[in-house]
């Protein structure tokens, strides 16, 4: 089986280590989120800044609402960007919901602050999302 977005995900990873090299923990996640959206245009790579992300109602495939994360990479994968220097499971679970109830299939939680540098690689496949099983094409 092939890696979801192999490449992006390796250059976003990449972005994410040199981010934490350079800036270390302890700043607040305003700071994290800045230096990464300039090291992803120093690498070329497109993004969003805190794009708006359908919703989607399981049960009529309308939209009821909007998500707004860190950053939407590539129109292809969300990144949730925290500065905790403990993370709970209920800080993770907001990207796996992101995932759940978009179109989107990837997405990485960073933890900047903590003792290391904590990546998430999520992913959560239209094949297992309700509203994808009924859809009429």
């Amino acid at each position: 089986m092939e890696l979801l977005y192999k490449k992006l995900s390796y250059d976003l990873q990449g972005a994410f280590i040199e981010i934490r090299k350079q800036y270390g923990p302890g700043h607040k996640e305003v700071v994290y989120q800045r230096a990464l959206t300039d090291e992803l245009r120093y690498r070329n790579i497109k993004f969003i800044n805190q794009p708006k992300i359908k919703v989607y109602s399981h049960r009529t495939n309308k939209v009821i609402s909007y998500y707004q994360p860190d950053l939407l990479v590539d129109d292809k994968i969300i990144v949730e960007i925290k500065a905790l220097k403990f993370v709970l499971p209920q800080s993770i679970n907001q990207l796996f919901d992101y995932l759940k109830n978009s179109d989107y299939e990837l997405g990485y939680f960073v933890n900047f602050s903590g003792e290391k540098l904590l990546m998430k690689r999520i992913i959560y496949t239209n094949n297992h999302k309700p509203r994808f099983r009924f859809r009429v094409i």
